[in-house]
């Protein structure tokens, strides 16, 4: 057999549904889909039992301990050459398995993964949250490095990535970080000297979050997560991994002085209701001049976003949405790592004991 496809799955019954139907339209029969159950209340035991005639799936349930551990646990049970790595909220395009079959005949290599994109019938909150984690002005698409100049420098995601079975048993699978333990797993692949590709045509349809308040937990775990990345692997953090931490002081301070200049217009406006109070138009109109330059660079920066996001998705209402899922991505991220960088290298605590409370619990 040449690939087994492994889903962790929890609580998502009816996105498992969306995903094994598009993995039974490929009409193939050289892989098996192995489904990990990874302590869910909602069940997708009766999804997968409706597929039992159509795709050669395997069901297995052990108790939550995350989605790295889940991968193992079905790698350990896996028969295929090639172990592709799916999420549960993403759906396969038809040529998925062909466009992975080229790339390999082309060159092969030890591991590689594919980028992702936001299907028409998603909603327009995922379509803007799709926007903000692939664009190049929030810095999401620079991160990711699904560029073609990262065809030969690529760190393959845990939404859609693929490596040898052998290779993947010799590294030990995923580590035990709560998030992150993609990119810790893309790391120990190029460390070990194996080789590790983006295959640019082997894409997904990727459904992330369904709302800007899962969205915002998303990126803040992600930005916790690469102050612990360099932890492990010093030297992976790039200049472009601080922006999203130095463009979130920036619109805490621009904010502060905007409020700032709102408190002396107000000021100044009332005093300018008590006679001889001659300078108070003056305190008035610095007030106001202060707080239009205060908030002159969010309103130019949303503006850009507006307009890139509106041309790409071809509709304003997205655009509209993708100003908020921008600053939620950035900020989101930023805060993570400011957070992270406190605990970890400024009060040196050790990763567990850092986020005890939230991510070991």
């Amino acid at each position: 057999m040449k690939y087994s496809l492994i889903v962790p799955v929890y609580n998502r019954p009816d996105e498992v549904a969306e995903l094994l139907e598009s993995l039974a339209a490929l009409g193939r029969n050289d892989f098996e889909v192995i489904v990990v159950e990874d302590g869910s209340e909602q069940t997708c035991q009766d999804v997968c039992s409706s597929y039992a005639g159509r795709l050669d799936l395997h069901y297995h349930v052990k108790e939550n301990s995350g989605p790295g551990q889940s991968r193992n646990y079905g790698a350990e049970r896996a028969k295929g050459d090639y172990l592709i790595i799916l999420d549960s909220d993403v759906v396969v395009p038809p040529g998925y398995l062909a466009a992975i079959d080229a790339e390999l005949r082309r060159r092969p290599c030890d591991a590689f993964g594919g980028p992702d994109a936001a299907h028409p019938s998603f909603s327009p909150v995922q379509k803007a949250i799709s926007y903000a984690m692939t664009s190049f002005f929030t810095t999401g698409g620079i991160r990711g490095g699904a560029t073609k100049k990262a065809l030969d420098r690529f760190f393959p995601r845990s939404f859609n990535m693929g490596v040898r079975r052998d290779c993947y048993l010799r590294l030990g699978g995923f580590s035990r970080m709560r998030f992150g333990e993609d990119i810790d797993f893309s790391y120990r692949i190029v460390e070990a000297g194996m080789s590790c590709r983006l295959f640019p045509e082997a894409w997904v349809w990727h459904k992330r979050r369904t709302d800007l308040r899962k969205f915002f937990r998303q990126v803040y775990n992600s930005g916790i997560a690469r102050i612990n990345l360099e932890k492990r692997h010093p030297g992976t953090m790039k200049l472009v991994h601080v922006l999203p931490a130095a463009f979130t002081v920036g619109v805490l301070l621009l904010a502060a002085v905007a409020l700032a200049g709102l408190v002396l217009t107000i000021a100044g406006m009332a005093a300018a209701q008590n006679p001889g109070c001659n300078m108070s138009l003056v305190v008035a109109c610095v007030g106001l001049l202060v707080m239009v330059a205060a908030l002159s660079p969010l309103a130019l920066y949303s503006l850009l976003i507006l307009a890139d996001s509106t041309l790409k998705n071809r509709s304003l209402r997205v655009g509209l949405l993708s100003v908020p899922a921008a600053f939620v991505q950035l900020g989101g991220y930023g805060l993570g790592f400011i957070q992270a960088w406190w605990r970890r290298c400024v009060r040196g605590k050790d990763e567990y004991h850092a986020f005890e409370k939230t991510f070991y619990k």
